[in-house]
C-alpha cells in the first residue's frame, strides 16, 4: 500500500500544479479547461480546482467563452500578465540598460544611459539610478509597484547580490548591487553575472530554446561563459561556474587584444576581414584561436548540444562562426552545433527579466504570491 501524502506534500503538489497551469496559459490568448488539462497532464477536475484558486488569487481571469457547438459554450481563461511588473537591469562597461516587463516577459518600457569602462563606482551607480528612474517614470510606475528586479553585471557575484570580484570595471569589487537597487524598487532584487544571464535568456527567448545542455560564450571587449545543464542555469557551489577565463594559459584575458593590435576598433577589423584584408583576417584567426581554446575545454567537459556565441562581437557572425567551428573540430571529440545569439545586446537585460520572473514564480510555489498583497 502506498504511503499517504502528508499535508506538506499535498500543499507542494497544489503549488506545482498551480505553476504548471500558469505556464500553460502564459503567452496564450486564452485556453479552455480542457486545453489547459491537455497541456499540463492534469485531470479536468484537478485543472478546474487549480484554475478556480488562481481566479481567486488574481493570477488568471476569464476571457469569454467559445462560441459554436452543442450545449453551453466552454469558458476560456487567460493569464493576467498585466497584473504585475518586473524590472531588469544590465550594468555594462559602455551602457546601463533598464527595462520594465509584464509577467509574460514582454518588455513595456526601456531606458539606456551611456557610460565608459573607466568610470568609477559612484558615477556608475548614479547612471544605474538614472536608467532605472527614467524607465519607471516612462512606464508610469513607482518602485513600489515592481514585484521583483533582476540585475546583470560583470564579475563574480555572491548569493546576496554583492560583487565579489570584478577586474573589468574599476572600484566595482565589493559593490552591494542588491541593496542599491532595492532603494529604488524595494521588492526582492536578484543579481547575477552577465554571461550567466545571457545564457538564461538564450534558453528562454533565443536560439537555444530547444537545447538542454548549452555553453554560452560572451564574445566582446571581455570574454566570459555561461553554462546550462539539463535545462537549468548552472551556477556551481560558490556561483563561480564558467569562470574558465581566469586561467591565463587559455588566453581569454588577452583574446580581444588581437583585434585592437590590428590598428582599429573591433568592428572595423571584422569589416576589413569581411572584405578580405589579410592583416584583419590574421587578427580574427588569432582571436578565434584563443576563444576556441577555452570553449573546447568546456565542450569536452560538458558535451553540450549547442555552443552559442553572444556579446558585442556576435554581430560579426559571418566572420567568426566558421573559423570557430574549425578550431573546435581540432580539439573536440564531438563538435556541437555552433550558433550566434539572436538577442545581441538585449541578452543580458532579458536574462535579468527572466531572473526576476523566476523569483515571482518561486513565490507562487511556496505560497507567497505577490498578488495577495496587490489585489
Amino acid at each position: 500500500m502506498a504511503a499517504e501524502m502528508s499535508g506538506g506534500d499535498l500543499s507542494r503538489l497544489r503549488q506545482l500544479n498551480a505553476l504548471a497551469v500558469i505556464k500553460a496559459l502564459q503567452g496564450q490568448d486564452s485556453l479552455t479547461l480542457t486545453e489547459v488539462a491537455k497541456r499540463t497532464g492534469l485531470s479536468r477536475a484537478s485543472t478546474e480546482d487549480v484554475v478556480r484558486e488562481l481566479l481567486q488569487k488574481g493570477w488568471v481571469t476569464e476571457a469569454g467563452a467559445t462560441a459554436g457547438g452543442v450545449g453551453r459554450p466552454a469558458r476560456r481563461y487567460r493569464f493576467r500578465a498585466e497584473a504585475g511588473r518586473v524590472l531588469g537591469v544590465d550594468i555594462g562597461g559602455h551602457k546601463i540598460r533598464a527595462v520594465v516587463a509584464d509577467l509574460d516577459g514582454t518588455v513595456l518600457q526601456s531606458a539606456r544611459v551611456p557610460v565608459t569602462p573607466e568610470m568609477g563606482r559612484l558615477e556608475r551607480l548614479e547612471a544605474v539610478d538614472r536608467a532605472v528612474t527614467e524607465c519607471l517614470e516612462g512606464a508610469g510606475l513607482t518602485g513600489g509597484e515592481i514585484w521583483a528586479s533582476g540585475v546583470g553585471t560583470t564579475g563574480l557575484v555572491d548569493g546576496a547580490g554583492r560583487v565579489l570580484l570584478s577586474e573589468a570595471l574599476p572600484e566595482w569589487t565589493g559593490v552591494d548591487l542588491a541593496a542599491h537597487v532595492r532603494r529604488l524598487a524595494p521588492a526582492p532584487v536578484l543579481v547575477e553575472n552577465d554571461s550567466k544571464l545571457a545564457a538564461l535568456a538564450e534558453c528562454w527567448r533565443g536560439v537555444a530554446r530547444y537545447a538542454k545542455d548549452m555553453v554560452f560564450l560572451l564574445a566582446g571587449l571581455r570574454t566570459g561563459a555561461g553554462l546550462v545543464i539539463d535545462g537549468k542555469l548552472h551556477r556551481g557551489f560558490a556561483n563561480a561556474s564558467g569562470e574558465i577565463g581566469a586561467l591565463p594559459v587559455l588566453g581569454w584575458i588577452r583574446a580581444q587584444e588581437h583585434l585592437s593590435a590590428a590598428n582599429g576598433e573591433a568592428g572595423d577589423v571584422f569589416a576589413a576581414a569581411r572584405n578580405g584584408d589579410k592583416a584583419a583576417l590574421a587578427a580574427v584567426r588569432r582571436y578565434v584561436k584563443d576563444l576556441a581554446l577555452g570553449a573546447s575545454a568546456l565542450v569536452l567537459t560538458l558535451d553540450p548540444q549547442m555552443v552559442v556565441v553572444g556579446g558585442g562581437f556576435s554581430r560579426s557572425a559571418d566572420v567568426l562562426i566558421e573559423p570557430l567551428k574549425r578550431e573546435l573540430d581540432r580539439w573536440c571529440i564531438r563538435t556541437p552545433e555552433v550558433r550566434m545569439s539572436a538577442l545581441g545586446d538585449e541578452a543580458v537585460v532579458l536574462g535579468a527579466v527572466r531572473l526576476a520572473l523566476d523569483d515571482v514564480e518561486d513565490r507562487v510555489l511556496d505560497g507567497r504570491s505577490p498578488l495577495v498583497s496587490h489585489l
